[in-house]
């Protein structure tokens, strides 16, 4: 299952029939899943089958409490209530934290121990991983709001694909022989950079963590990663099993805290050797500034998107549709990567907006939980609210909409899936990212002009091409700035495809074999030679 495409598992994971019987023990079973245009609430909801056993955070391989000792709470994106109280780590905790992980890799046996060594951990970390599937699916669902079977059948066995692939490279990196001008051997040497300061987000947790803990230790650092506060659960989970795998004490220590002053601490922190960062464009640029006032460390950043899905003349519609919806509400329409401008030609674009609109109504919400539900709610109160400010600002600003446009139900952060055409480019729903399930469709007459439209926007993470023509495909995936291009298919992320952007999508790329060279250094080391044979 691990191996298959993402994407095949992701569309599986939205298919289903009719509700069956929940997972896990229910308050109340339903007759019926309700979809978004009918339902008046949220159906009753299922207990997660899953219990919290880690809510402290994990310094030089011990689970602690916060050197203040305050907490704070997680929340049931369904419910609004409380799941757990999480230590609040601060800059305290993160100099506890880069401390240990500075001895780890000072003094300790990670860096030194063979990498086969090395990759044999992870090798073991990922088969636990595989092992407690359901459990951290229903953990991830319950803290996210995720379809669980989108976590359990695609999210968790891809963690475990990502995993495996990073433990194949740990004893495959290796420098150069240099051929040089005279009569020295030159040779270049690829080390490990040393402690790697990680913040991920919210909206993928498990495989957030993957792509920036897995290259990192592959190549033997040793890591503080913050987590995001609306997600903290997952990562404590991973790291026990790190533990149990044999992962030395300070190779990895996770602080669970806020951006001002945990992930502020991390980045400005002048023993951290390199950071990386996934989230929003603006925090990004507070990250970036902090990490140069500091130390001067080195950074990567993988942040916003507003990514055009061009549909063009020639298109299957009913599919063009169906990938289209995909592309934009997949993950509640929290993805840095969603097809969120969706262009149509003028001469199917009719066509196209009545049938988005027909999938819209069909898309079915609530309970994350049950079987046959396509979407559950938003992350938290702050982002639910500012996805409804931006659907008024789309009614405000004249756009039409044909579907959806308020909240679902009275309970939780759940949001009618929303579609808008007649969308202009000076529309704010154009030009911000929404992160929310809103489809903004816009209509355009040739080749040329889509793609200086697509390309009209401070972003450049991805882009969709929907054609059956290969030249036009061909020009539309040289003519678009952006990190990655799907033609005829969205969001196919495997481990070895590197992601990334253009312009204010980010610096650098995460997966695949570009991301082992953001926790690497390159050394030259050049020898004299004495009489040699040959040079």
């Amino acid at each position: 299952m691990a191996a298959r495409r993402l994407s095949s598992l992701l569309s599986r994971s939205l298919h289903f029939p009719s509700a069956s019987a929940p997972l896990g023990r229910s308050h109340g079973v339903p007759r019926h899943i309700n979809r978004f245009c009918t339902a008046a609430a949220v159906e009753e909801l299922t207990t997660p089958p899953v219990q919290v056993n880690f809510t402290k955070l994990l310094i030089n391989g011990q689970f602690v409490d916060s050197a203040s000792g305050k907490t704070f709470p997680t929340l049931d994106p369904r419910t609004e209530e409380v799941i757990a109280n999480v230590a609040e780590g601060d800059a305290e905790d993160i100099n506890r934290a880069v401390a240990a992980a500075r001895k780890a890799f000072d003094e300790g046996p990670w860096p030194k121990m063979s990498a086969y060594e090395r990759s044999k951990i992870m090798l073991k970390f990922a088969d636990l991983v595989e092992k407690h599937n359901d459990e951290l699916a229903a953990l991830e669902t319950w803290d996210n709001g995720k379809p669980y079977l989108q976590a359990a059948q695609a999210e968790v066995p891809s963690f475990v694909r990502l995993f495996r692939y990073y433990a194949g490279w740990a004893d495959k990196i290796h420098g150069l022989t240099v051929p040089a001008d005279g009569p020295h051997h030159v040779q270049t040497l690829h080390e490990p950079i040393g402690v790697a300061g990680q913040i991920i987000p919210w909206n993928f947790p498990l495989l957030m963590f993957a792509w920036k803990v897995g290259p990192a230790l592959a190549c033997g650092n040793t890591i503080v990663l913050k987590t995001a506060e609306q997600t903290p659960l997952t990562a404590l989970y991973v790291a026990n099993l790190f533990h149990e795998a044999g992962l030395p004490p300070g190779v990895l220590n996770i602080v669970s805290g806020f951006g001002p002053t945990a992930g502020a601490a991390l980045a400005s922190h002048m023993d951290v050797d390199k950071l990386a960062f996934t989230g929003s464009t603006e925090t990004g640029k507070t990250v970036l500034g902090l990490a140069a006032k500091s130390n001067l460390k080195p950074v990567t950043l993988e942040l916003g998107g507003k990514s055009p899905f061009i549909i063009c003349e020639d298109a299957d519609i009913d599919h063009a549709v169906e990938l289209a919806h995909f592309a934009l509400f997949f993950n509640q329409g929290q993805c840095c990567c969603a097809g969120s401008r969706t262009y149509v030609h003028e001469r199917v674009y009719d066509e196209f907006i009545e049938k988005a609109k027909t999938r819209a109504m069909r898309r079915v919400v609530g309970d994350p939980f049950k079987k046959g539900v396509e979407q559950g709610p938003q992350i938290d109160s702050e982002q639910f609210q500012k996805v409804l400010r931006y659907i008024r600002s789309g009614r405000d600003s004249s756009a039409t909409l044909e579907c959806g446009g308020d909240r679902f139900g009275s309970k939780g952060y759940f949001i009618q899936p929303t579609v808008f055409s007649n969308v202009k480019e000076d529309m704010l729903i154009a030009q911000d990212e929404i992160f929310g399930p809103v489809q903004c469709v816009f209509k355009f007459k040739d080749i040329g002009e889509v793609i200086k439209r697509a390309n009209n926007t401070r972003y450049g993470l991805a882009a969709g091409v929907f054609t059956k023509n290969i030249d036009t495909a061909n020009t539309l995936t040289r003519g678009l700035r952006a990190g990655t291009v799907w033609v005829n298919c969205y969001d196919v992320f495997d481990a070895g495809i590197p992601f990334g952007g253009y312009k204010m999508s980010g610096m650098g790329r995460e997966k695949g074999i570009y991301s082992l060279s953001n926790y690497l250094q390159v050394k030259a080391v050049v020898t004299p030679l004495k009489n040699p044979a040959w040079i």
